[in-house]
């Protein structure tokens, strides 16, 4: 199956573009983190509260890693996407090669580099004793499958760019619920804990690895050979969106390291706690996390054929997107709060906090959503630098204080409180001025980052 001359965003409501390729990456980048989940939940069943923390802490560290490879794949979509926008499909092949290369060496990079100083970034988080012990285990064995992890983002990627919502569903789902499956047996049927639950990560990354190759190369023909010279030319452009995408997207576990480290000055039961939250989160808010994927492909096209029209409309459709998403998502958190807490063992400072983010904190997530948002056209449309800015005034300037500060006063739970007011606040700016800067888009000139070589 070859892809069509152009490309298939060009035609169409944007709205329906917009739902139908985030709902379909939600499911995916759900699946992805729904092993972890599962993994929280079976190993809760062990009944220890302190490997309910050990995985909180290497969640941490893991959440770097997975975000780095987020950035990654935000630039293969944009870069992509304009090449097939432009009906440059010889280009394209060229770019994936490249763009699946680049990604392998570079999470092999950090796979190494967590490895080395694993023990002192846990310490750093806060981790000591046997919690630190376990959680280091638990990235001994799990981080050195993260450059297959890369592979399959990068394919996941393309597919999004190309428009095979379906495809690019299936390499993290079907990944997932084969993960989730040998979950119970790992961790509980062959005695294995954490270390079953490590397994679990690693299968789950090896398969989307395989599916990714497949499809991309099999299914699409997206894959073509390179040359040295070819190489040194795409890596360019590669670079030039992956850089500021990677620096975003590594805000987000920034601030959830240093909510990490506030949290744990209240005990492995809040720890316990944010390990739940963080699960929650990717769970009911999947959507918004694949938001600026899912339609950067949808930007990238439009802006790559020149139709600034429907650029605007999909900003737009995707905002309101964002608002009906998260009040439903808010309305479920806040009905199954009970039943988090009790299924989950969590009790004293773990269920305050808990019950803080499902009563209280989801709701800033129409503003994170609008963040996303923003951080889509920014990235798609030539101004990537943007989004770092939004997402690093959000994690790096507005959360160590208003958490710490909140803490002091309300324990665990007023630590989550001071998370969502930095999500109001950062993403309340960023909607503001994305909205600025695509009104402000010149139908009639070709922007100087899709100008033809001579």
């Amino acid at each position: 199956m070859a892809g069509q001359i152009g490309g298939r965003f060009l035609t169409g409501s944007t709205m329906s573009h917009v739902v139908r390729m985030t709902m379909t990456g939600s499911l995916g980048v759900t699946f992805m983190f729904l092993v972890d989940a599962a993994n929280l939940f079976w190993v809760s069943l062990l009944g220890v509260e302190r490997l309910l923390a050990a995985l909180g802490f290497a969640w941490t560290i893991q959440f770097f890693t997975v975000s780095f490879g987020m950035g990654m794949m935000i630039a293969v979509t944009a870069t992509v996407a304009r090449l097939i926008g432009r009906s440059e499909r010889i280009e394209a092949r060229r770019q994936v090669t490249v763009c699946a290369i680049s990604a392998f060496v570079m999470q092999s990079l950090v796979a190494i580099t967590i490895l080395i100083f694993r023990h002192d970034l846990l310490a750093w988080a806060g981790a000591e004793g046997q919690t630190l012990d376990e959680a280091a285990r638990y990235l001994a064995i799990s981080v050195p499958s993260l450059p297959f992890m890369a592979l399959g983002m990068v394919g996941s990627a393309v597919l999004r760019a190309e428009g095979d919502a379906w495809r690019a569903m299936n390499v993290t789902m079907i990944s997932g619920v084969t993960s989730m499956l040998v979950d119970p047996l790992l961790i509980l049927g062959l005695g294995l804990g954490l270390d079953g639950a490590a397994m679990a990560v690693v299968l789950a990354r090896l398969i989307s690895g395989a599916l990714s190759i497949w499809y991309v190369l099999r299914v699409h023909d997206l894959v073509a050979r390179i040359s040295l010279a070819d190489f040194r030319r795409l890596f360019v452009p590669f670079v030039i969106v992956a850089a500021p995408a990677v620096l975003t997207q590594l805000s987000t576990p920034f601030g959830n390291y240093l909510m990490t480290a506030v949290i744990a000055g209240h005990g492995d039961s809040a720890v316990a706690g944010w390990a739940v939250i963080s699960r929650l989160t990717v769970l009911a808010f999947g959507g918004l996390f694949a938001l600026s994927g899912a339609i950067g492909g949808i930007f990238g096209q439009n802006y790559g054929a020149l139709r600034f029209d429907r650029v605007r409309r999909t900003y737009r459709d995707a905002l309101i997107f964002c608002v009906i998403y998260t009040s439903v998502a808010w309305a479920v958190l806040a009905m199954s709060t009970g039943f988090v807490i009790r299924g989950f063992g969590l009790g004293g400072e773990g269920a305050a906090a808990v019950a803080a983010f499902a009563l209280i904190g989801a709701g800033a997530y129409t503003f994170n959503g609008a963040l996303y948002v923003a951080n889509a056209a920014f990235n798609s449309l030539g101004r990537p630098l943007w989004s770092t800015a939004f997402n690093w005034m959000r994690d790096g300037l507005f959360v160590g204080p208003l958490a710490a500060t909140l803490s002091a006063s309300f324990g665990a739970a007023g630590a989550v409180y001071g998370h969502a007011a930095a999500g109001v606040l950062a993403g309340a700016l960023a909607v503001l001025a994305g909205w600025r800067f695509v009104a402000r888009l010149d139908g009639q000139k070709r922007p100087s980052l899709l100008r033809r070589r001579s």
